[in-house]
């Protein structure tokens, strides 16, 4: 139409030109992807890339696609960081651009389909459907490129069928030709190129840093440089950051999983987040997904190692405020997005050298258990049969009749067991139940020994652990337990001892001695021929939200030792014998010395206010504390005078008091009673649930 401008250039062909004028090198990858395009020749089915992270795999996966989509083909991108590792997300993507029957064939078969598939080490749990079910169904016109850290398994080479069909190159560094062209595309003045090519050593992602510090007005350190040079980079690079606050979000972003304006906008306080999180997202080694923001994995934990040895106490600042932020999301939410959460907690702690972990860090996040079902009970007991015994597999198979919905599936992609957990609430079990188990008549026994359960308090034991295929090493199963315990810790009402039953048990005490769940010691008990151990937490010593922050504090340590035992000198007192103890210290409030030797001087009444030896005087306040609350009701105010007469400003004797404030002396004692009544069940819900939650 006239007057109207026409649209020109898009900004989609501005990137794809900036894209090939800045990539260089991956000739060789190029001209074989194009070639085949080209050809009718069907000689090469599937080209898998392998290399480090940082490579360039994915920047090489863009360049490619670009070709595909220039030649006519249809392009399909599945990537393994954004679709759980199951046959079924994997065929909802391909659908959302091919069609994608129940069974038969995938798009028809003149059509040109090209599928690129990036981080496919996530995948690896499907390597053999991808291999044998999902790339046989593609046309046989179709290309597909996977580009992976790991070269393909040893099954891709055993085959016969894909022995001309498969190519498997390795991704290497650039050479020094192809960095100073690089360099020049990217317009670094050329007295640098040398210096640069000299210490990223072709290195795709150091070169792209180095040379993003440089664009920037950074300067390259004079000094020769060691191979390992990230650390420096990384500095360099944070140096010339346009405010301390992008240099912290950036830190942010590296220690978090994913990072989000709502993360930013609550570690860094701030009002808007906006704009850093926009700094971030454009950045070269930072990635979007659907979760948020992420740092290549090289950069990453090249920003947490230089901030770390640089400045600890900002490293340490970084680290409570990330965790606390998924502290406070932990309470907020349940279910899967729970389980989320509590993934994200634990992966700040990654790379401390505070953490000691059984964990299998390359499936960790990518399996989340699930309740079992009744059809699961065989394959429950059948693995416990294989690994433990006939024994172990009978009392497996009672407690799955009576606790059906403590037992938690790890599945395989295909949906069928990959492992198993048993989670049992003991205060819930028979003495016939206790009986028949000797791992859960050792927990029981174990508790009652040392502090007893009070009236409404539970005691879990996760009494089973079995992986199909590593037992009790790390695994995905393994993976999956802290997620349900965790999940435990914060819905159990009036958690009290939680254990953990796990057989070879000496090799697990200093991993677990760290983590406050010491050795359950003198309650190793054993079933068939095998010895198990028990390690264990009474939350009423040290309650969850308490051990969160010691385990986070200790995860800091560069010499991690277990805790002191907080809590050797916390009593756990019995329902009737507190109320004797308040009735005791209301009887001698005015006596220092026998105040002192109160039962209540050992409880979380005193032992939580956070003194390193409580004073005789706290437990004086929390007295005062008590009878202030009972004085907030005007309608109790003839049973605060009783209580004052008596124990605050006392009279010579009961029958003075009574005489005091004009009253029968079986009136005043009514009074008396009920008053003090009021003030153990105060201070007991002071004990149970922790200050500031009394139940109401």
């Amino acid at each position: 139409m006239e007057g109207i401008a026409q649209p020109s250039t898009s900004l989609g062909d501005v990137l794809k030109v900036r894209r090939r004028r800045t990539y260089v090198g991956r000739e060789g990858e190029r001209e074989l992807v194009r070639a085949r395009l080209e050809s009718a020749d069907q000689q090469l089915s599937v080209l898998y890339l392998h290399g480090p992270g940082g490579i360039g795999k994915t920047a090489l996966l863009d360049v490619l696609a670009e070709i595909a989509g220039d030649a006519g083909a249809t392009v399909v991108r599945l990537d393994g960081r954004d679709l759980p590792p199951s046959p079924a997300a994997v065929l909802d993507v391909l659908g959302e651009t091919v069609d994608v029957p129940v069974t038969g064939a995938i798009a028809r078969g003149e059509e040109r389909l090209f599928v690129l598939v990036d981080t496919y080490e996530v995948l690896a749990p499907i390597d053999e459907w991808v291999r044998t079910r999902l790339l046989p169904r593609l046309p046989a016109t179709a290309l597909t490129v996977i580009a992976s850290r790991t070269p393909p398994g040893p099954q891709w080479r055993a085959d016969a069928g894909w022995c001309d069909l498969l190519r498997v190159v390795s991704m290497r560094n650039l050479t020094p030709r192809q960095c100073r062209q690089y360099l020049r595309e990217v317009a670094v003045p050329p007295q640098m190129h040398e210096r640069i090519c000299e210490v990223t050593h072709g290195h795709p992602l150091a070169l792209s840093l180095v040379a993003d510090v440089a664009s920037r007005g950074g300067e390259i350190a004079a000094d020769p440089l060691t191979p390992d040079l990230i650390g420096v980079l990384m500095q360099r690079f944070i140096d010339v950051v346009p405010s301390p606050v992008h240099r912290r979000a950036l830190e942010v972003c590296a220690l978090a999983r994913v990072t989000t304006e709502s993360l930013l906008r609550d570690v860094l306080e701030l009002d808007d987040a906006h704009e850093v999180f926009a700094w971030l997202r454009h950045l070269s080694f930072v990635d979007a997904g659907p979760e948020g923001l992420f740092p290549h994995d090289l950069a990453r934990d090249v920003v947490d190692a230089d901030l770390r040895w640089r400045d600890l106490d900002s490293y340490t600042t970084v680290f409570h405020r990330v965790w606390r932020h998924l502290r406070r999301r932990l309470t907020l939410c349940s279910g899967r997005e729970q389980q989320r959460v509590i993934f994200d907690l634990k992966f700040v702690f990654r790379n401390l050298p505070g953490v000691l972990s059984p964990v299998d860090w390359e499936s960790w996040g990518h399996h989340y258990p699930e309740p079992a079902c009744a059809e699961d009970r065989e394959t429950i007991v059948e693995m416990v049969r294989s690994h433990e015994g006939a024994e172990s597999a009978k009392i497996c198979a009672a407690w799955f009749g009576r606790q059906p919905e403590g037992f938690f599936i790890v599945r395989r992609p295909d949906g069928g067991a990959r492992g198993f957990f048993g989670l049992l609430d003991l205060s819930r079990a028979s003495p016939d139940d206790l009986a028949a188990d000797p791992g859960a008549a050792a927990a029981w026994n174990f508790a009652r020994a040392h502090a007893p359960p009070r009236s409404g308090e539970a005691i879990t034991v996760t009494r089973f652990i079995v992986d199909g295929t590593t037992y009790q090493d790390p695994s995905p199963t393994l993976n999956a337990i802290p997620i349900i315990t965790m999940q435990r810790y914060l819905c159990t009402p009036l958690l009290s001892w939680d254990f953990l039953t796990l057989a070879e048990p000496d090799r697990w005490n200093e991993y677990f001695a760290v983590a406050d769940l010491p050795r359950a010691e003198g309650a190793d008990f054993e079933v068939g021929a095998r010895r198990y151990g028990l390690f264990a937490h009474d939350f009423r010593r040290v309650p969850v939200d308490a051990w969160f922050e010691q385990v986070a504090v200790r995860a800091l340590s560069e010499t991690p030792t277990a805790p002191a035992p907080p809590a050797a000198h916390v009593l756990v007192l019995s329902q009737p014998e507190f109320e004797q103890a308040v009735r005791q210290a209301l009887h001698d409030w005015h006596r220092l010395d026998l105040l002192r030797r109160n039962p209540l001087m050992r409880t979380r009444l005193i032992c939580d206010r956070g003194r390193a030896e409580p004073d005789v005087t706290e437990l004086d306040s929390l007295l005062r504390d008590a009878v202030d609350a009972l004085a907030d009701d005007p309608r109790d105010d003839k049973l605060v005078r009783a209580v004052d007469r008596t124990y605050l400003r006392p009279a010579a004797n009961q029958e003075a008091a009574a005489q005091m404030l004009g009253l029968p002396f079986s009136t005043y004692r009514r009074h008396l009673t009920q008053g003090v009544a009021r003030i153990v069940s105060w201070l007991w819900d002071r004990e149970i649930y922790g200050p500031g939650r009394e139940q109401k």
